[in-house]
């Protein structure tokens, strides 16, 4: 998909389509749809009026213009109430828009986003939540398909804008949202392959890819490295699977007079069965997903490099798959992480905090600060927060507000989690230093303070995107399967550090 902005009206421009917003409640018509209603005798209003349109947000009519203006196709786009009105709506309308275009067969599309009145969203930030949403709304998932006759893109979209003061801005809003959103829909891809297509060699392949085309430093480390690391927590964990397991670490330098450097970690768990403890047959299919934080680690890294941002920022990735076999973790086991900290296994599907706790030792012991993980630790967060929250955890106030207004700005949504001291006992093992779950109650919350063990007093932030990894319908943004959580909140995140 191609994005540019041009000069130009509503009823004129050579597109297959021209999109319009309306208000709930507006009273007349202003802007594009109001020029959209006079060239096409009124029928706007006559929507308007009979209670057909009520511009509601996310309600989109596609008109046929039988010729009266250039676009074959009109689509009159509601924007929900005025006051109301922001780039996270403008990002899902325009993801609900292309899906609608597309089965119209729209090769080409034009958005004006003059919607009347003052203030509101800069012209940077409309453009740049067009691009994001128009990607991510048009996504699918088709590698394994053989065939797909129903599928179409929508190949081209055109920003209205007769003031050229504001086409610079406009063009970097919109070649920012399209490399978030290509970072996005990589990890997406990443996480809707199947278990036998990504496993943690192809995902060091991935990581290669990557830091072969930005020229990024890259180590992935073999299961003779790791031991020679003593990282015995994510090799007790691999010790069920044939599947060699990797600690990937990927190096970005943008500012390298810079003495900080941002540590991001994500669990890189390419298929989880819960190991001896083995999960229900239920929704296990999805724990090839079980890598997502991985994934949008290894894919934020890509679009920083991008965008060349100045900062300095080290990824890390442990990854390998959590299988029974004769060789397996059992209940009951003692580990030993790579800080020293041994480790009573109570719960061989309490795995990701194991192989997180070597990842974030490593951090530490690599001078990275602040480091931010991100994993599907917990369905007990899922169980408290539900699909569209993912859990915060930090023992940095600063930090977590920082990842807080990060996600705000990009349409993702954290909750602030507690860390309470007084639920540490739950951790305690009677065999070892610590146990590797707390128990039923207070999951989230137990396995986060169990990470805090490995990061000892550098500022560290943990989300748990057990909840929002995917999507079980499409709404906006999102398409059913892989969400790409977490890409825009990291990608805005490091971006604030660059800005400094």
């Amino acid at each position: 998909m191609k994005f540019e902005v041009r000069p130009g009206g509503v009823n004129t421009i050579t597109t297959d389509a021209v999109i319009a917003g309306v208000f709930e409640g507006d009273e007349g018509l202003v802007g594009a749809a109001g020029e959209l209603n006079a060239a096409l005798g009124g029928i706007i209003a006559d929507l308007i009026s009979s209670g057909e349109t009520k511009g509601k947000l996310n309600e989109v009519h596609v008109l046929h213009t039988l010729g009266k203006i250039t676009p074959r196709l009109a689509v009159v786009a509601g924007m929900g109430k005025r006051a109301e009105w922001n780039t996270d709506k403008l990002r899902d309308l325009a993801g609900e828009v292309v899906r609608i275009l597309s089965k119209h067969r729209a090769r080409s599309a034009a958005f004006d986003l003059r919607v009347g009145g003052e203030g509101g969203p800069g012209h940077a930030d409309l453009s740049r939540a067009v691009s994001e949403g128009c990607l991510l709304g048009a996504y699918q998932y088709k590698r394994h398909m053989t065939s797909d006759e129903n599928s179409h893109e929508i190949g081209e979209i055109v920003l209205l804008e007769n003031d050229n003061s504001m086409f610079d801005a406009m063009g970097a809003g919109l070649e920012m949202g399209r490399i978030t959103a290509a970072a996005a829909m990589m990890a997406r891809d990443m996480v809707n392959e199947p278990a036998n297509h990504m496993t943690p060699s192809h995902m060091a392949e991935r990581a290669r890819e990557i830091a072969s085309r930005h020229g990024l430093n890259i180590v992935v480390m073999d299961r003779a490295q790791m031991e020679k690391e003593k990282m015995g927590a994510l090799l007790g964990v691999a010790r069920g699977t044939s599947e060699p397991p990797n600690f990937i670490v990927m190096d970005y330098r943008g500012n390298p007079a810079g003495k900080e450097i941002i540590g991001l970690v994500g669990k890189g768990l390419t298929f989880d069965s819960g190991g001896i403890s083995l999960k229900p047959q239920e929704f296990m299919s999805d724990m090839k997903g079980d890598m997502a934080g991985g994934a949008v680690v290894i894919t934020v890294m890509d679009a920083i490099a991008q965008m060349k941002l100045a900062v300095n920022v080290t990824a890390l990735i442990p990854a390998t798959e959590n299988l029974p076999g004769g060789r397996a973790l059992k209940p009951g086991d003692v580990l030993k992480a790579s800080n020293g900290k041994t480790i009573e296994v109570v719960n061989t599907d309490a795995e990701g905090r194991l192989i997180l706790a070597d990842a974030l030792s490593y951090a530490v012991k690599n001078g990275l600060s602040p480091i931010v993980d991100l994993a599907t630790l917990t369905g007990a967060c899922h169980v408290a927060l539900g699909d569209m929250y993912a859990g915060l955890f930090s023992n940095n106030r600063k930090l977590a507000d920082q990842l807080v207004e990060a996600a705000g700005s990009g349409g993702e949504k954290l909750w602030q989690l507690p860390l309470p001291e007084e639920y540490k006992d739950l951790n305690k093992s009677e065999v070892a230093d610590l146990k590797n779950s707390g128990g039923r109650y207070g999951g989230a919350i137990t396995a986060a303070l169990f990470l805090q063990e490995f990061v000892g007093e550098t500022p560290w932030a943990h989300i748990d995107i057990a909840g929002t990894f995917m999507a079980d319908k499409t709404r906006g943004v999102l398409v059913k399967g892989a969400t790409g959580f977490g890409v825009r909140t990291l990608i805005r995140f490091i971006a604030g550090f660059s800005e400094r």
